[in-house]
């Protein structure tokens, strides 16, 4: 599903003395099944720009187009968008508040009025997509493990069949492995449903390895919509004003060309793909 805006502004407090502008004049194209990074500095206006794009909140001025529904400043009725777009927030475990697992997970499908067959067969779909069995459904979810908890959250919103899939800081807090078994989740899952994932992320790595593109905020403005490759090799100076920093693989990249003085010519900025070229650099020249 395409999402377009076009000169779009919000604020906050609008008419009042704590107006504060948060976003201006943001025309954009996101096309579908895609996976994209946005990145910025802290205050820069990612959390606002995403939440524009479920009708958490509307635009001051302009239009936001998700698929064929157009939100602007008049349209009241964003509710339309709770089972297209979907949102992971930075702590999901912290979403739960049903007495058990299948009544969390069911919450978003009951009220969006499915049938009580559909509510379930979607909810245990959703279940085994995150790696948990039928035995979870009956359980408290605050009798889990962090990290059940977490996949129980994430079920709830995988469960409303989202056309585009927003994740807030999705590997916060985790330890590598634990980002890499996420991740590697939801990129199955965006496979299996051509669905848009748009994941707001300060962890260069994750862009490094699953973004396919990347929209770069400044200050409640689209300073760059780029590749991961482009960014990490031609606006590396914008990368260290933001305070974000290279992918480990390519450090390493950088300090091969220092030491041995020669130039890598990178074509992709993927982990594995960097360490088995370097590897055939060495062989080739022999080092």
């Amino acid at each position: 599903m395409q999402i377009t805006l076009k000169e779009v502004d919000f604020s906050y407090h609008v008419g009042t003395p704590l107006e504060n502008n948060v976003l201006s004049n943001i025309t954009l194209t996101m096309g579908d099944n895609r996976i994209f990074a946005v990145v910025g500095k802290t205050g820069s206006g990612k959390s606002t720009f995403v939440q524009l794009l479920n009708g958490l909140l509307q635009p001051t001025n302009g239009t936001v187009d998700i698929g064929d529904f157009r939100m602007t400043t008049d349209r009241k009725k964003t509710h339309v968008l709770y089972d297209k777009v979907g949102i992971v927030f930075q702590f999901p475990e912290h979403q739960l508040f049903e007495d058990t697992v299948i009544k969390d997970i069911s919450f978003g499908p009951k009220n969006l009025g499915w049938s009580a067959e559909k509510v379930r067969s979607t909810c245990l779909d959703a279940l085994h997509m995150v790696g948990l069995d039928e035995s979870f459904c009956n359980r408290s979810p605050f009798e889990l493990s962090g990290g059940e908890k977490r996949r129980v959250a994430i079920a709830s919103v995988l469960a409303m069949n989202p056309e585009v899939l927003i994740l807030d800081e999705p590997t916060v807090g985790l330890d590598s492995e634990g980002k890499e078994q996420l991740m590697e989740l939801f990129c199955s899952w965006q496979q299996e449903q051509g669905s848009t994932i748009i994941m707001v992320t300060h962890d260069m790595e994750t862009v490094a390895e699953y973004a396919e593109e990347v929209i770069i905020f400044e200050r409640g403005q689209v300073q760059r919509h780029t590749t991961p490759l482009q960014l990490f090799t031609e606006y590396q100076v914008e990368l260290k004003d933001m305070g974000l920093k290279l992918p480990k693989a390519l450090q390493l990249v950088e300090a091969i060309n220092v030491k041995l003085n020669v130039e890598l010519q990178l074509e992709s900025v993927k982990k594995e793909w960097i360490l088995s070229y370097i590897a055939d650099f060495f062989q080739r020249k022999e080092l």
